[in-house]
């Protein structure tokens, strides 16, 4: 490195010397118009000094030239070290990005996860940074983080316990995972016991004690975000987001795609949810781009799996973002093996990319014209594989239907009703989210022609609608557990309805919603003595509505004292029988009466 900076101040001060140079020479030319024959001879001593000059500065280019080689040798260098690392299924975390021909689909660049990358597009880099200039800030972040950049507002950072572990390597897969300290744990007992008090005020006090413990900022968060405070709800996010990151492991890379976690361990739990939760908070803000590169990162982590059902949303954020291209490439790669045409937001969305496309001005006439048959013949296809999704989308879009549409039976009632309940939960989150993406005026005029052409292919008895029919039937008759969570996770109200009851009637937890059933937990919670039990005698529940702090059942830790309530069993037992028979031979025996009964109203009148 030092030696390429010797060299571009050499090159540096051979440019100054040619820029010399070249004022000497015109300042000559002009004095020889002027000289006399008694000048002439000095002028050719003036040229031959020239002539030095010009092979000074040959050789000053050769002096330089060898600095260019050897930065093509280190482009080499580099080029050859991203080989090794890529064969060994790893590559260098870098803000450079290449071509995008022999990428995933669901490639990470990290400039995109930086919100101001997207900002900076939109409005231009003085309306986002203003002029505000870097300056040299003594604070108590070193560490140069990629999706969250740390506030002199927060509180000093330490590690809070939070380390990432490489389990094991296999067909060129990183399996890392989360792990907590003792101490860690021990603050994790106590945010559940702050849990299980209802009480929030506990939970912040907590917080200030451990400024990032990961559980707490989440559900404060959402705290915050009910109380419509979403500035210091996304401030939480970004909190723990920058405490993770900075416990990564050295092999664990955010772009490479072949990291991956495990979603049944509540520590990997935890990072899903924060990347979730800031991926939305970034989509509301106004950054689609940014929340779609989020969104193929929570997808890359676990794309066999997909425990939070990215593939439900990468669609509308591409939609949003404009990025046609890429969901089209997904859906191309990844059609035959994850069937993505039977998801409900696949088959409308891929049609509205389809169309998008053909509209576009700098597309080439043969290019408009295939994409627009394609986006008619998908449109169709999606209609006549899920009839039930027209109607509700035209009624958020507060767009009145034809009568011809309304009151033929394969738009009519009575396809939202024949839906099985995972279809209907399916087709309303997607109405749910995207209608405001069908409201513009091309799209609705688009989607009324596809409308009347599939009413003739119905009435022409085509066999797409019989085939559609018999997937429906087969299909969707119970929604996996991860669309569950997900559809919680959106908060759409129209997708909430259809959730069945097993679910809505579970208690969550936000900074864990709807956790798997075949969880993996590396350690527990100890057991608490429960003070309520239900099989306490009646005279220890007596002794306790005098002497709250009661507990019969409760085990000693001091051995006479355990000794002690052992012996006092059997007396218990005994005075509750005499207690028994003392309240069974009691005998309520009423007072004489005299044979007068007017004899007391007689006393008092």
């Amino acid at each position: 490195m030092y030696e390429l900076i010797c060299d571009a101040e050499k090159s540096s001060l051979d440019d100054d010397a040619e820029k010399a140079d070249e004022v000497e020479d015109t300042l000559d030319n002009k004095d020889m118009e002027n000289m006399d024959d008694q000048q002439l001879h000095n002028e050719n001593v003036a040229n031959s000094g020239a002539k030095v000059k010009k092979k000074k500065k040959k050789k000053n280019k050769k002096v330089a030239a060898p600095s260019t080689q050897e930065d093509v040798a280190e482009d080499d260098i580099d080029a050859l070290l991203k080989t090794i690392e890529d064969t060994n299924g790893l590559t260098l975390q870098s803000e450079e990005s290449g071509g995008s021909d022999g990428r995933s689909p669901i490639y990470v660049e990290h400039r995109n996860l930086n919100p101001e990358t997207e900002l900076k597009r939109y409005f231009g880099a003085r309306a986002v940074l203003g002029d505000q200039r870097p300056r040299q800030r003594q604070r108590q972040f070193h560490r140069t983080t990629w999706m969250t950049v740390p506030k002199d507002t927060w509180p000093r950072f330490s590690r809070p316990g939070i380390s990432m572990s490489l389990l094991h390597t296999k067909d060129g897969l990183h399996y890392f995972t989360f792990e907590h300290s003792r101490d860690y744990q021990q603050v994790q007992f106590k945010f559940m016991d702050a849990v299980d008090s209802m009480n929030n005020n506990n939970i912040l006090t907590l917080l200030l004690t451990n400024p990032y413990h990961i559980d707490s900022l989440l559900q404060l968060s959402d705290v915050c975000r009910i109380h419509e405070d979403p500035e210091m709800a996304r401030e939480l996010i970004e909190r723990a987001l920058y405490s993770f990151e900075c416990s990564f492991h050295p092999l664990f890379s955010l772009t490479s795609g072949t990291c991956r976690l495990d979603f049944r361990r509540p520590e990997n739990r935890a990072f899903y949810l924060a990347l979730y939760k800031h991926m939305m908070f970034l989509e509301n803000r106004g950054c689609p781009r940014t929340a779609l590169e989020y969104c193929k990162l929570i997808l890359s982590l676990d794309p066999e799996s997909d425990p939070f059902c990215m593939l439900l949303l990468i669609d509308f954020l591409a939609l949003r973002s404009r990025e046609y291209h890429s969901v089209l490439r997904l859906y191309q790669d990844w059609e035959e093996h994850r069937n993505l045409s039977q998801l409900p937001n696949f088959a409308f969305s891929i049609a509205l990319c389809n169309f998008h496309l053909s509209q576009e001005d700098d597309t080439k006439p043969e290019e408009m014209e295939r994409h627009r048959r394609n986006a008619d013949q998908l449109l169709q296809h999606a209609l006549l594989m899920f009839p039930g999704l027209l109607m509700p989308m035209l009624d958020l879009c507060t767009v009145q239907p034809d009568a011809v549409v309304s009151s033929h039976a394969f738009f009519g009632p009575k396809s939202q009703i024949g839906q099985p309940p995972a279809l209907a939960e399916l087709t309303s989150l997607y109405v749910g989210r995207t209608h405001l993406l069908w409201r513009e005026a091309g799209v609705l005029l688009w989607l009324e022609e596809c409308v009347k052409e599939v009413l003739l292919r119905v009435d022409a008895k085509d066999p797409l609608v019989e085939d559609g029919q018999n997937k429906r039937k087969q299909r969707y008759q119970s929604a996996p557990r991860a669309i569950h969570r997900h559809v919680l996770l959106s908060e759409i109200k129209e997708a909430a309805s259809f959730l069945p009851l097993d679910v809505t009637t579970q208690p969550g937890m936000g900074f864990d919603p709807l956790p798997p059933l075949d969880s993996v937990t590396s350690y527990t919670r100890p057991e608490r003595p429960q003070v309520g039990a239900t099989d306490e005698s009646t005279l220890s529940l007596f002794f306790r509505s005098l002497l709250p702090n009661f507990n019969l059942q409760r085990p000693e830790e001091d051995q006479e004292v355990a000794q002690a309530g052992r012996e006092l069993y059997p007396e218990v037992n005994r005075l509750m029988v005499a207690m028994r028979d003392v309240l069974a031979n009691i005998q309520f025996q009423e007072p004489p009466r005299e044979d007068h009964p007017d004899r007391d109203e007689e006393e008092w009148n």
